[in-house]
């Protein structure tokens, strides 16, 4: 996708396991993402299905519906809110055929894309592109078509397709050996860092961690109200007192995030896996945080890193907004009236692991959070460098 505020239509489904308004704040999320990439929502179209239709995803009346706002309102994109299949992306451009059709997945990879500074990250993206795209290559160009008879076009006689399928192959496997090398180098880098305690930063996306990162590391990362500002891990020590330490900054995860993205990243997952203390960075704000949390808790457990010891830091106090009810209400309060001081006192505060709440920005807190992180540190250095504490 071109970054050039392309005017844009979403797309959802209402599902027996989602009600309307789940399937509304799916879309804020897919909208952020959209306007990440250069996107400028126009309008949502939902639909109530048990599942999605396996030939075009939605319903043929819904389509056309669709086809129509499209025409009369010169819409460049549609995006799906889910990871569409080779022959849907092709039924669904018969009814729209002027304008691209984007599903989830090719949104995640095209921002990853834009976002990818380094070659380390620019590799891993374009094997997570390019598998991604294998599949779909017939939709994807305009040129595959049987080479041409006649005088000197007398070839091997296939097609083009097949052609650009085994390029792809080629380059993928050129990509994963690049990837295997960067592994291999990484490994060593980590195993050279000495014995400090390995500290990660992890989350969903845009919960704060590039910001609580540079806080506490006095880095300058990237920080920016933005999904995936940050795709390559950074490293730094860190000194709490008398207690250095190595805190790393990691892409962030989301919903419904890209399988081929996982696989691609490992060498940057790595530094989550290797880890041995995690701070779970939530954005307490966030109308969905307790359902991030849980996208946040599954990835982890994907990737390998469920049982390293996690501290659950409640970040954007700050910007925390409910709504008050009326003295004469005697209607049962909902998630919108809670108070920040009700969420602490339920279910946060029944949580086995230890948990603080703070601002990054506006640096509300802080010194709960470094007294929390020095003696969680502290811990785990005499318990995995029991010969090395010449700090105490």
């Amino acid at each position: 996708m071109e970054k050039v505020n392309e005017s844009t239509v979403l797309v959802g489904l209402i599902r027996p396991q989602q009600d309307e308004r789940k399937t509304q704040e799916y879309l804020n999320e897919l909208s952020f993402l959209a306007k990440t990439a250069g996107g400028c929502e126009k309008k949502r179209f939902v639909q109530a299905l048990s599942h999605p239709d396996a030939k075009t995803y939605l319903g043929s009346g819904k389509l056309q519906e669709i086809a129509m706002y499209i025409a009369e309102n010169q819409i460049n994109t549609v995006i799906f809110d889910d990871e569409l299949t080779p022959s849907q992306i092709r039924n669904i451009e018969k009814t729209l055929p002027n304008c691209k059709i984007i599903d989830r997945t090719r949104l995640i990879l095209d921002i990853f894309s834009s976002r990818a500074q380094t070659a380390h990250a620019k590799i891993q993206v374009e094997l997570a592109q390019l598998e991604y795209l294998l599949p779909r290559l017939t939709r994807m160009w305009t040129h595959l078509e049987k080479q041409r008879g006649g005088i000197g076009m007398r070839g091997p006689g296939e097609k083009e397709i097949e052609t650009d399928r085994r390029i792809i192959h080629t380059r993928i496997r050129l990509l994963k050996e690049r990837l295997k090398t960067i592994d291999t180098q990484k490994t060593t880098q980590r195993s050279n860092r000495g014995q400090f305690v390995r500290v990660a930063l992890v989350g969903y996306t845009n919960a704060g961690k590039s910001t609580l990162m540079n806080l506490l590391s006095k880095a300058d990362i990237l920080a920016e109200n933005k999904l995936f500002a940050t795709l390559d891990t950074t490293v730094r020590k860190v000194v709490f007192d008398n207690l250095p330490f190595l805190l790393s900054d990691t892409v962030g995860f989301i919903r419904k995030l890209p399988h081929g993205l996982v696989e691609s990243f490992k060498s940057t997952l790595d530094e989550v896996r290797e880890a041995n203390l995690l701070l779970h960075i939530v954005d307490i704000s966030h109308p969905d945080f307790e359902e991030q949390i849980s996208v946040v808790e599954q990835t982890l457990h994907e990737i390998g890193a469920a049982d390293i010891p996690i501290v659950m830091v409640f970040n954007k106090i700050d910007n925390y907004k409910w709504i008050q009810k009326d003295e004469d209400d005697l209607t049962e309060i909902t998630k919108e009236n809670y108070t920040l001081d009700y969420l602490k006192n339920t279910w946060i505060a029944k949580s086995p692991l230890p948990l603080v709440f703070i601002s990054a920005k506006t640096k509300e807190n802080i010194p709960q959070f470094r007294q929390l992180i020095y003696e969680q540190v502290s811990r785990l250095h005499r318990k995995i460098y029991p010969y090395n504490n010449f700090l105490w």
